[in-house]
Formats: structure tokens, sequence, C-alpha cells
């Protein structure tokens, strides 16, 4: 099995890895010979914290949610610090990481963005009422890994208490990753110059059943609202429960098939072009500059990247590579207001968006994250362009690490 056990004489627990063992089922390995040796730990080992945060990760990978969660907080009842795997020998600046548990989704992917660096990352997981382990390991530099959820918010408070007296600079203060949350970053962002972003209001069960019913009209529940209406139940990711609903009925149809209490509602914008395809951009924000990531392109308006199959189409890719290549005197020059408003009202060190182009030319920003997936795992073959842009967005992460471990 690859990886696995801290160096000898370093007492850390260091996993494989979210980074590696993700790359590997990326490129289509089998991960059951792993999973196997994995669940032999688990059964014959329990004491191997490194091994059970893999077992949680493959878990994960495999589709089973609860199964790894249940092996990850097998691994932080032994241990809260995890080191992860670094490319230098010697590493030329140390990363301390704090995380919330949760699933592969909860936390900003640090080792994707760390790829090929000399930057040594460990991970501390806070856990509300238990104290710090001693002695936590030495660093340059710390950051806010845990992103903005219901679940999280008591962990951020910790944080946000800890980080006051804090010895090393820390990043992406938590009381700014708070500001994420759907409808609070419609609050953030309202006004900002050539930037849209539909109101999203937070509605528990019985409002949208009398929606539903016309006991009450959109308006009375979502001021700018109208059919169709986008609904997600609160808490949800990658699109689990995520639909557009063209009027009452449909609504009611959903709430029979949903058995969450709360949801987010919001105006369904129509930001198809002239051709009827759909262009969702990832942008990542990295001490105010912005930098792409993807450009995903569908004919449905629900975009991800895999389901946008850019794979199996060079004309996709080939604008995809356009977009990247002319970022700066292109998209970034078009929406140049837009983005320097949204690095300034949200102020975090890093952060990304998913967004859009309207019709008339406007930003259209769909969701802000400090744990956006932004990876470089794509064959290099079929996405050329794509490794040289991920390693600028890497570089000049990794320059902010610096800039910020700096002593004044």
């Amino acid at each position: 099995m690859d990886g696995g056990a801290a160096a000898e004489g370093d007492k850390r627990a260091t996993p494989i890895g979210v980074a590696r063992l993700s790359k590997m089922m990326f490129d289509g390995r089998d991960l059951t010979p792993i999973w196997r040796e994995l669940v032999n730990k688990y059964i014959y080992q329990r004491e191997d914290a490194a091994a059970l945060m893999d077992l949680a990760t493959v878990e994960q990978l495999f589709g089973n949610r609860e199964d790894g969660l249940a092996r990850q907080a097998d691994a932080l009842a032994i241990e809260r610090v995890y080191r992860s795997p670094c490319a230098a020998a010697r590493p030329g600046l140390r990363l301390l990481a704090f995380a919330a548990p949760g699933d592969l989704g909860t936390n900003t992917p640090l080792e994707f963005l760390l790829e090929g660096s000399d930057v040594a990352l460990d991970t501390l997981y806070i856990v509300p009422g238990r104290p710090l382990p001693q002695p936590l390991p030495e660093h340059d530099v710390a950051i806010v890994a845990a992103g903005e959820s219901d679940d999280n918010a008591p962990i951020l408070a910790e944080i946000e208490r800890l980080a006051a007296f804090w010895p090393r600079p820390v990043l992406n203060r938590p009381e700014r990753v708070l500001q994420l949350s759907r409808e609070r970053l419609f609050a953030l962002l309202d006004g900002a110059p050539g930037l849209v972003m539909p109101m999203t209001l937070r509605a528990d069960r019985i409002s949208l059943q009398r929606l539903a019913a016309g006991s009450v009209a959109v308006g009375d529940l979502l001021p700018d609202g109208a059919f169709p209406l986008i609904v997600r139940p609160v808490g949800s990711h990658a699109g689990h429960g995520l639909r557009k609903l063209d009027d009452a009925a449909a609504l009611a149809a959903y709430l029979v098939e949903r058995a969450e209490t709360e949801f987010y509602l919001s105006r369904f914008i129509d930001y198809s072009g002239a051709d009827g395809q759909f262009r969702k951009f990832r942008i990542v924000f990295i001490d105010g500059a912005a930098h792409a990531c993807h450009l995903a392109i569908a004919d449905q308006w629900m975009i991800y990247y895999l389901n946008a199959n850019m794979r199996a189409s060079a004309a996709k890719r080939e604008e995809e590579a356009a977009f990247m290549a002319g970022f700066e005197t292109g998209f970034a020059r078009r929406h140049a207001d837009a983005l320097a408003a949204v690095a300034g009202r949200v102020g975090l060190d890093y952060f990304g968006i998913d967004c859009a182009e309207t019709r008339d030319g406007r930003l259209l920003v769909f969701e802000a994250d400090i744990a956006m997936i932004v990876h470089a795992m794509d064959s290099p073959e079929i996405f050329p362009y794509k490794r040289p842009q991920m390693r600028k967005v890497f570089d000049a992460f990794c320059a902010l690490l610096r800039r910020k471990a700096a002593p004044a």
C-alpha cells in the first residue's frame, strides 16, 4: 500500500491523503486492495490513526459517506493532528490548517493546492469543548480550512476564539468565512457594480407547503422571486436535492419527495448563451486577485464539470483553453469591477466562486466558498492547457502563504 506511516522518528500520523487517493480513483485505479488493507488495520490495529483516516477517505470515495464519517470519528478519538505528505525533503514553509470533522467537501482542499510545493501541511481538527492536543506542530502560518455550514458554525466560533491570540498569522479569518452562507452572501454582494446574485431565502418546510398550496405568493416569501424557482435543502452539496421548479404544483411534488425541514429558495436566472449552451466558471481569489480554474459547458442549467462531459468534446475544451489563456484580457477585464467588488466585500485571503455571464453581460454569482475543489488531476493528454494554468494557481497560493508568514 502506498504512503501511510510517518517517517521514522516523527510521531505525526501521516495518511496517504485525500489528494493522492482521489487521484488514484480519478485515474481509474482500483482502490479495493488498499481498502482491504485499511479494513484489516481497522480490525487488528485500531490505534493506527493514519490508516483510519485513509479508510474514512476511501469509504467516502466509494460513496459510503456514513461509514467514512464513522471511521473519521474513530481516527479523531485517537489523534487530531495529521501530517500530509510533502513533495520536498526539506520543507521551506510550515502550514497549520484549522479543520472541521466532516465529509470531503467540508474543508479547503489544501493538499491539492500544495501539490508539488515545498510547503509542509499539518491539519488540526477542532472539536468544540475539547482542549487542543499538545504539543502542536511548529508552523510559520495558519489557515482556517473549515468551510461555512450549520455544522461548522460552532467550530468556526471556536477557531475565532483561538485565532484572537494565536502566535502565528492566521489566514481566512473565521468571522469572514461565516459570511459565505447563501443568504448572507447575497446581502454582502447586493448592489455591487456589474454583478447580479438572486436573493436567497432560508425557508422552513411549512412555509414552502403554504407556497405550494397557494396560501402565500412567491413575493411574500422572496421579495425578488417568481417562478421558476431554485430549491435545495440546507446543508446539501454537489447538487443533492437541487431542483428548478416551474410552478406551485412542481413545488408540491418536490416536497413529497424530500424529507428535509429547511431549504434555500431563490429565483432562477436563465444564463444560457445565444447557442443554447450554459457556461459555468470557477474562479478563485488569492489575496484579492482572480484566477481561472475551469469552465464547464453543457446544454443544461445544472452544470458540474463531470456532467458537462468536457472530455468528449474537443470544441468545449478549445473554448475552455481560450478562456484560460485569455483570462486577464478577456473575462477578468470584462468583469473587472464586479470581481474587485467580490474580492473586497468578501475579504478573505483565499476563496472561490462559481459564476456565469448573463445575457446582458453581468457577472452572475451562484455561490462562494473556501472549500471548492480545485485540482490538476485531469489528463494532460486530453487537457494539455489545464496543468499549466493550475500550476499558476498553486504557485500564487504558495506565494500568499510566504507573504503572510514573513515578519512585518
